[in-house]
């Protein structure tokens, strides 16, 4: 019987200080699975680093046969980041591990044995989450049941990128090309044989985190608004609310001015209701521009990424052409749609 594969997808952005206390970490596992018949390799990602990720990682590969690297032209963001990397994992499972090492990757071999019981998406679920303080924890903690809650698209709750897909998911996840990506959703949106796996979330191994609270936002914006018309249906509802209530309170002046009369102007009470219905039709704008926007950048077809560096792993090649894979192919300005 051949062997399974597998490829560990790591997506890094300035992490030179991570990384080389990473991949022992991975290479021990790769290592264990080897003898289970599970044919590892490790697929690390630069996405556009300013520091010396880029020759760390070459460092990594040429102590290490399994490694393939790919380097992008520039700093897309993590969710193009590891998009890049699935797109090339051509054969096999795909795992996917966050370069700051919170994720262990010595659960792996529990991931491989759920898939190998058929499951096609195993995720890991965060039981605690160390080295984070009160309100990352409470707003992440918030995000996830607000999403829950407005998306029709199934995505668990205090459940990250840490997760093992099958070939056929891998596959369908391969076909989704809008731009702005959200993985968590668009791996509930592929389905399939779903597990959770609970887990205790460490501390960083080295560095600081590359995404502070706008960062956050911005990506919870970018989650609710790929999986859900729910603003847009609030926006609706606010607007007919705002209306009803213009409407009452214009019939209201009407039958004071036509029993009592009314013969002082009421600048106040005009203003107030002008800012009050200024303040929701631009909430309302603004929730349809955030729409509009993403309807705009779908029509430019732009490719999601560009490649600079492409290096395959060595155990890719045939035996008699081992050096072949110690030369980096160049692909200036190819682009990956």
């Amino acid at each position: 019987m051949s062997p399974q594969r597998l490829t560990v997808v790591i997506a890094a952005y300035n992490e030179a200080d991570s990384l080389p206390a990473l991949q022992p970490r991975v290479g021990a596992v790769l290592d264990g699975l080897a003898v289970d018949g599970v044919e590892g390799q490790v697929l690390y990602v630069d996405d556009g680093s300013t520091d010396a990720t880029w020759s760390v990682m070459q460092q990594l590969a040429a102590a290490d046969r399994r490694i393939a690297l790919l380097r992008l032209s520039r700093n897309f963001g993590k969710e193009l980041a590891l998009t890049a990397g699935l797109d090339r994992v051509d054969e096999g499972a795909a795992l996917i591990l966050d370069a700051d090492g919170q994720d262990p990757p010595e659960l792996i071999p529990q991931f491989v044995a759920k898939w190998r019981e058929g499951f096609d998406d195993v995720h890991g679920t965060r039981m605690e989450r160390e080295g984070e303080g009160w309100l990352k924890r409470a707003t992440a903690h918030s995000f996830y049941r607000v999403i829950g809650a407005l998306s029709k698209t199934p995505i668990p709750a205090d459940t990250g990128d840490f997760r093992l897909l099958s070939p056929r998911a891998l596959h369908a996840l391969q076909q989704l090309r809008e731009r702005h990506r959200f993985m968590k959703g668009l791996f509930g949106w592929v389905g399939f044989n779903r597990v959770a796996i609970p887990y205790h979330r460490e501390p960083r191994v080295a560095g600081r985190s590359k995404f502070n609270l706008w960062r956050l936002w911005n990506l919870a914006l970018e989650g609710i608004t790929s999986f859900s018309t729910a603003p847009l249906r609030l926006a609706t509802y606010l607007g007919l609310l705002s209306a009803l209530v213009a409407f009452l309170y214009g019939l209201a002046i009407i039958l004071k001015a036509l029993f009592w009369g009314d013969p002082v102007a009421g600048w106040p009470t005009m203003m107030s209701v002008i800012l009050f219905l200024g303040g929701v039709q631009l909430i309302a704008l603004g929730v349809i521009g955030e729409y509009l926007g993403r309807l705009y950048d779908e029509a430019k077809q732009r490719p999601l990424y560009l490649v600079d560096s492409w290096q395959p792993a060595r155990t890719a090649q045939p035996a008699h052409a081992a050096g072949a894979g110690d030369r980096v192919h160049r692909l200036h300005g190819s682009a990956v749609d």
